[in-house]
């Protein structure tokens, strides 16, 4: 990897090796269905030269937009391949969305994966007539439509595999690192998504960083991952694909949310790369499915919980620790590492800050989890933790081998190595400002520690700042609030205000059994005006306020009219809250937060 002149050539080097050893896996017909290496192989390089015999050239950009499956790696891989540039999207973009991604970066093709998709994604097309191709994986019921065509993507696979490949490797030979692999659209926490401009040697040291990692802080073996977070992220670009081919690992696509249980004990993953609020919402399955065992049940994982802690910080442990360890080792964490399929050697934790409870709640049942740090510019990752660092969950481990990161005078966090993007395109301003003297400005605040951890406490633009000049974390205190059982969402505000005030969403399930113990029916919506309802949402919130400072406390709350989601743009597809978003639709009800005080 660290020698690898560029992605496709080193996938196609790993195709040679394991020939027909399965790579890809769909689940079709009730089983899991592999594809090979070999066939996958094919199948890149005959739709690489399909794309240049519709005229598309060196440099073209080609935005592509599905669910996770197995032709998105295709035709990653043979955009690539071609000589050409993917444009990643999100399947859950609007039309004004994918009008923004088109009209930015002048793709003259899209790859969609069907008529779903195509819904938003052609009025866009229609409105940007740089688009001349537009390719599909399922059926479509125009041939042609206004200044583009439309093709099959089975049509595009034919002729002579064999002479494909020497095209491509020919091809391949003049593309380096350097060289431009793709522009990723950021989510947009706060204003327009930029197109980020990744080269192949920032995901290329991404991987072997992580790769490292892995080699020496677990084992190498045969890897499998399960592919779940959207791939048109460069957290799961990079790690859920690109990642898996440079280890010569498996991919197995998840079939959803809510089959993801099920394909977890199914597939077996030995790496799981997913965002925090996922782990949240398994560690209450977990957390509910124990309290049905009882007291005993808790106590053990309270125990386990207060091991890892204690073995995060570095320092001798007493004897008595290691006999706790042999004992949750036989009567607990077989149990839910079997819940994980029994195979998970980590489980990463990114795109979002992960609570220390979470962290250290999952470790402590057997299952590593790493935070890892980084953004979209740096491809993504910047660093991760280690246990041989120490599985501190307030921090997020050490740069990866490669990454250098050192502290400006205003704390904010900065990064330098092969990893950081080019710039954003077309945005030269943006790019001025986000990249100075070779240095990334991430935009977020914090440390290193004295074994080498960056410690975030804050992103700097999200930073509150109260009417007495006092800082104050939102995700921090965020954080704290979802993890009680009453609250799915909250997001607080008090910029130049007083005291803190907040958005909480009541947690679905929560609700439910809260309504059927005091003979109420309804979702929270229904029971918003309900003063016992309420007053227990108030109990979790001075919960939360005991363990915070005065500054921090929630002093006031209200309920929002719908969740949080990406479908209404209050949250981007890594689960992450647009606070920009939010702030626009219910301003007025945060500023009566503030009136009668």
């Amino acid at each position: 990897m660290d020698e690898a002149r560029n992605l496709v050539s080193l996938f196609l080097d790993r195709a040679a090796t394991l020939g027909d050893a399965p790579f890809l896996y769909v689940r079709a017909d009730g089983a899991w269905q592999p594809l090979s290496w070999a066939e996958v192989a094919r199948r890149v390089v005959l739709l690489a030269e399909g794309l240049r015999a519709m005229g598309l050239e060196r440099g073209d950009r080609v935005v592509l937009v599905s669910e996770n499956r197995p032709e998105w790696c295709i035709s990653d891989l043979a955009i690539m391949a071609a000589g050409l540039v993917t444009v990643p999207a999100y399947t859950t973009n609007t039309t004004h969305d994918h009008l923004h991604v088109l009209e930015n970066s002048g793709a003259r093709a899209v790859i969609v994966s069907g008529p779903k998709l195509a819904k938003t994604l052609i009025p866009a097309v229609l409105g940007s007539p740089a688009v001349e191709h537009v390719i599909s994986f399922e059926p479509m019921d125009q041939q042609q439509v206004g200044q583009f065509r439309i093709h099959r993507l089975d049509e595009l696979l034919t002729g002579d595999a064999g002479a494909a490949e020497t095209a491509v490797r020919e091809r391949m030979a003049a593309v380096s690192r350097e060289d431009l692999a793709c522009i990723i659209y950021t989510s947009g926490t706060g204003g327009s998504p930029r197109g980020v401009r990744q080269h192949h040697g920032a995901i290329l040291m991404n991987c072997a960083g992580a790769a490292r990692v892995i080699a020496e802080d677990f084992g190498w073996d045969c890897e499998s991952f399960l592919s779940f977070l959207p791939l048109s992220h460069s957290y799961e670009h990079t790690g859920g694909q690109f990642l898996p081919i440079c280890l010569g690992a498996t991919i197995h696509y998840a079939e959803g949310l809510d089959k993801l249980a099920g394909n977890i004990e199914d597939v077996r993953p030995s790496v799981m790369i997913v965002v925090p609020r996922l782990f949240e919402v398994l560690r209450m399955r977990i957390l509910k499915q124990l309290a049905k065992q009882g007291r005993a049940a808790q106590i053990l994982v309270d125990r386990a919980i207060a091991l890892a802690e204690r073995a995060s910080e570095g320092k001798p442990r007493p004897i008595i620790d290691a006999l706790e360890d042999r004992l949750l080792d036989r009567v607990l964490r077989p149990k839910v590492r079997a819940k994980f399929g029994g195979r998970i050697k980590a489980l990463v934790s990114g795109g979002a800050p992960l609570n220390p409870e979470i962290g250290y709640f999952f470790t402590g049942l057997g299952m590593p989890l790493l935070q890892g740090y980084g953004q979209t510019e740096s491809g993504p990752i910047i660093s991760v933790a280690r246990p041989a660092a120490g599985l501190k969950m307030d921090a997020v481990g050490p740069p990866i081998h490669g990454a250098e990161v050192r502290i400006a005078d205003d704390g904010e966090i900065l990064a330098r190595g092969e990893m950081v993007m080019h710039g954003y395109w077309q945005n030269p301003v943006e790019t001025a400002k986000a990249l100075q003297d070779g240095w990334l400005h991430t935009g977020d605040i914090g440390h290193i520690d004295e074994r080498g951890r960056i410690m975030i406490t804050d992103r700097k633009k999200d930073m509150i700042v109260n009417d007495k000049g006092d800082n104050i974390s939102p995700q921090r205190v965020e954080g704290m609030l979802t993890l009680q059982p009453e609250i799915a969402q909250a997001m607080i505000a008090g910029d130049r205000k007083p005291y803190m005030v907040a958005l909480i969403v009541p947690d679905a399930e929560w609700t439910k059994e809260w309504a059927r113990e005091n003979g109420q029916t309804g979702d929270w919506l229904a029971l918003r005006d309900n003063a016992d309802f309420r007053a227990a949402l108030r109990a979790a919130i001075d919960r939360v306020n005991k363990d915070l400072s005065v500054i921090e406390r929630v002093r006031q709350y209200a309920l929002p009219d719908e969740i949080f989601s990406i479908e209404n743009e209050e949250m981007t597809p890594s689960l992450k809250i647009r606070r920009h978003k939010i702030r626009g639709r219910y301003g007025d009800r945060l500023e009566a937060m503030y009136k009668g005080g």
